[in-house]
């Protein structure tokens, strides 16, 4: 190969390299504010938010996920509980300035045919401790479906979901 040849090669390989090291911005979603993934609990609660029953279910501690709907606008996102506890994904009305959320009356459930309420949603920034102790944002809301005979059986009106960000530490799980 030529020293002339040789050059051009070497030239073409910094320049394709060099290329590859340009960094596309990534913007974040229009839900960013309130969408994550959370460690929430999960209790059965009357007509004025206080605790009827704790941990009902006995679920512990689950992992749910808020996140942008396909549209992608700051006025709507899902509530999705990943078939850990009802298994629902429901569309809420979302509002990224006051930091809160809720359907708007009863919503359909994209998991399965049954109707889904939530009210009160609201994240909280920095309101949280997690197990570890470090400061993390804060997750609530009221949600109820109308497939659901418990709460008149056991004396509830709805279920109130309540947790933390998830940090990915081990110690905070």
């Amino acid at each position: 190969m030529s020293m002339k040849r040789a050059i051009y090669v070497l030239m073409m390989v910094a320049g394709l390299a060099l290329t590859s090291c340009e960094k596309d911005e990534v913007g974040g979603t229009a839900t960013q504010s309130l969408a994550g993934e959370w460690v929430v609990t999960v209790d059965a609660v009357d007509a004025n938010g206080e605790t009827v029953i704790e941990d009902p279910f006995g679920s512990g501690h689950i992992m749910m996920n808020t996140y942008n709907t396909a549209a992608n606008t700051a006025t709507e996102m899902w509530v999705d509980d990943l078939t850990n506890f009802w298994e629902f994904k429901v569309k809420v009305k979302a509002d990224t300035q006051t930091l809160t959320f809720a359907t708007e009356g009863a919503a359909q459930n994209a998991v399965y045919d049954c109707k889904v309420t939530i009210d009160g949603g609201k994240v909280l920034l920095k309101a949280a401790t997690t197990p570890s102790g470090m400061p993390a944002d804060s997750i609530v809301f009221y949600v109820g479906f109308d497939d659901d005979d418990n709460p008149a059986a056991y004396g509830y009106a709805k279920y109130k979901v309540s947790g933390y960000r998830y940090t990915g530490l081990a110690a905070d799980n």
